[in-house]
């Protein structure tokens, strides 16, 4: 038997997921089968000049799941942990999100096997432009459009559009990458839209549960661009935020944190650690806590069969990319436990992504308001669709996502057919 070279829990997850979701709507089986391999995996060598003039060689990816529905789209990760499975994981999660979030986008992913922490920026910067350099060829305005991910940020994106604009002409061209500079073509709400787009869906969850986000404890894993301004938005409505972590651990207090205080801790001291208006707990604790809602907003796997019974909230809201497993959202589906799943509930900045390449392409850029109505109104649009195709089908609302995800996507690859024939 053939061996699959992206073999990797994430993938394989989303995989199942997507299995089931194709059993639910009948899909057709020649395009379930092409669902399950990405078009297109790019492995580059990207040699840097270190501060003390020794050459590391480093490990680079770029996935492009399906173009279906549009040029490619996704973020890059630099972290110690990215591998090929990883990222094709992640490269069909974004195919999935942009297809039931209903934008004209395919999936993509990129990241480099780095700890973006042991860098410099002289030697963050050089890595970035080689690796830019690298993939080149394969990404531009119409073809795929990257974006910050974990461990990287509007200055990554600032080098990756440098890098190509001057390889492909000398002149500007921003609409290369999304979460940019707003100096540089960037969009206005680009920063906060994941976690912005975290409390609408939230507030979603919250309405058809009859219960309402003001008084809600909400226990937030992860404080980063996402948990950050999750909790934000989150405090901001009167919710009360009772735990965050960070990879310094978890912090608790029972009668909330006070979050804009504590993003300035932050700011200052880098971790959340030593916060003194709070007693520590481990990530682990934190997602057991006894609470109305949990974001996991960190990192993948976060809830699995080993801690899905042990699970407290009444409402999951995924902030991160597949932090809850398809096992584990079965065990807690039975429990009673609502899950608003990634592809919709983490959709806001690939969603504010897509306003910030409409408006490089047009030169004409919005307003933060019209930005966040816009995307109010997508992503709750997308929420309503799966939680309505999830009481039709009496599924939860992972299977019921993808299912519209993949019924979408059946539909446009049906029209266009096989090339050749």
């Amino acid at each position: 038997m053939e061996k699959n070279p992206y073999d990797g829990p994430l993938f394989a997850n989303a995989i199942q997921t997507l299995e089931e979701a194709g059993k639910l709507i009948n899909c057709d089986p020649n395009v379930l089968e092409r669902l399950k391999r990405p078009r297109r995996s790019i492995m580059v060598s990207v040699p840097v000049r270190m501060d003390d003039y020794s050459v590391k060689v480093f490990t680079g990816y770029r996935v492009q799941y399906s173009p279906t529905l549009g040029p490619y789209k996704g973020g890059i990760r630099f972290h110690q942990n990215v591998d090929l499975s990883e990222v094709v994981g992640l490269a069909a999660l974004m195919t999935f999100k942009n297809s039931v979030l209903g934008l004209p986008l395919g999936g993509a992913k990129g990241g480099i096997t780095v700890d973006p922490s042991k860098l410099s920026r002289t030697e963050k910067q050089n890595l970035t432009r080689r690796y830019a350099s690298e993939i080149g060829p394969f990404i531009g305005p119409t073809q795929d459009i990257p974006a910050p991910d974990v461990g990287t940020d509007a200055q990554t994106m600032a080098w990756i559009m440098d890098t190509y604009s001057q390889e492909n002409g000398g002149f500007a061209q921003p609409g290369v990458v999304t979460g940019k500079p707003v100096e540089i073509g960037g969009s206005l709400g680009r920063n906060h839209a994941t976690g912005l787009g975290v409390v609408y869906v939230a507030e979603k969850a919250f309405a058809v549960n009859q219960m309402n986000m003001q008084g809600a404890s909400i226990a937030i894993q992860g404080f980063g661009n996402v948990g950050s301004f999750a909790a934000k938005f989150a405090h901001e409505r009167g919710a009360k935020i009772i735990a965050v972590s960070d990879v310094s651990g978890g912090i608790f207090n029972g009668d909330g944190l006070d979050i804009p205080e504590l993003m300035e801790y932050v700011k200052t001291h880098k971790f959340l650690k030593g916060y003194p208006k709070s007693q520590p707990i481990s990530n682990e604790e934190l997602l057991e806590l006894p609470c109305d809602a949990l974001f996991p907003c960190a990192l993948e796997g976060q809830i699995g069969t080993h801690n899905a019974e042990k699970i407290q909230a009444k409402i999951i809201v995924e902030g991160a990319n597949g932090p809850v497993t398809n096992a584990a959202t079965k065990i807690l589906s039975k429990r009673g436990i609502f899950v608003a799943p990634d592809v919709v509930a983490n959709g806001g900045g690939v969603i504010v992504s897509y306003f910030e390449w409409v408006q490089d392409i047009m030169s004409f850029f919005w307003d933060e308001d019209e930005i966040n109505n816009r995307l109010k109104r997508i992503i709750t649009q997308a929420f309503d669709k799966s939680y309505a195709l999830s009481k039709e089908k009496d599924v939860d609302m992972r299977s019921a996502a993808m299912a519209a995800a993949v019924l979408r996507l059946e539909k446009a690859m049906l029209l266009r057919g096989l090339y050749p024939r």
